[in-house]
């Protein structure tokens, strides 16, 4: 078994080599030289490039979730205005965190290859990543629903609409200008709102 700080300069060199050059034309050759290991090494412990792949998305999902999961804790944990809260959640959650820049880069690689990437290493991306945070945004909204402030049938279901009313991305065509990412929450909490917000008694 590698030495838990060998494996992680392992997924930490392959982490950068993969969201460079995509999982295709990545080599495990040049993996080996990033992660300071032979060959043999990344092959006896991960199997091929596939098992590489998925344990090193995994592992960055992971970390990016976990930051993501502290700010739905300090934003969603207390409400005092539904709205102004969810815009300041929103805009907290889609800011680009510096430090999971190559984590980004992994995830444009992906889906510019999506069909040539394991389903088993998206699976496990997912699960680790996006679905755990989508879960705790969804346990948030229950709670919501509870006190009286959504009015929700499936809370996961809610989660996903909010996530995508509020990134603001353009599925047609991603080269145009970035949105103002302030403007594109509030609207799209006002749009969330507007199909989810429980109407006020008169």
């Amino acid at each position: 078994m590698v030495r838990s700080s060998k494996r992680q300069d392992v997924l930490t060199g392959a982490l950068s080599v993969f969201a460079r050059d995509g999982y295709a034309r990545a080599s495990i050759d040049v993996i080996a030289a990033a992660a300071g290991v032979s060959t043999r090494t990344l092959y006896n412990h991960f199997g091929d490039k596939a098992g590489l792949f998925q344990a090193v998305i995994q592992a960055s999902a992971t970390s990016v979730a976990a930051a993501q999961l502290a700010i739905v804790e300090s934003h969603l944990t207390e409400i005092t205005d539904l709205e102004s809260d969810l815009v300041a959640f929103g805009i907290a959650w889609r800011t680009p965190i510096p430090d999971f820049a190559e984590h980004s880069a992994l995830v444009r690689q992906v889906n510019a290859e999506a069909g040539h990437i394991p389903q088993d290493a998206i699976d496990a991306w997912q699960e680790a990543g996006p679905l755990a945070v989508r879960r705790a945004i969804a346990v948030r909204f229950a709670a919501f629903a509870a006190d009286g402030l959504l009015t929700i049938d499936d809370p996961m279901v809610a989660a996903l609409h909010f996530s995508q009313l509020i990134s603001g991305s353009n599925p047609s065509y991603r080269g145009g200008p970035t949105p103002d990412l302030a403007d594109t929450v509030s609207t799209g909490v006002h749009a969330f709102l507007h199909g989810y917000a429980r109407p006020r008694a008169n």
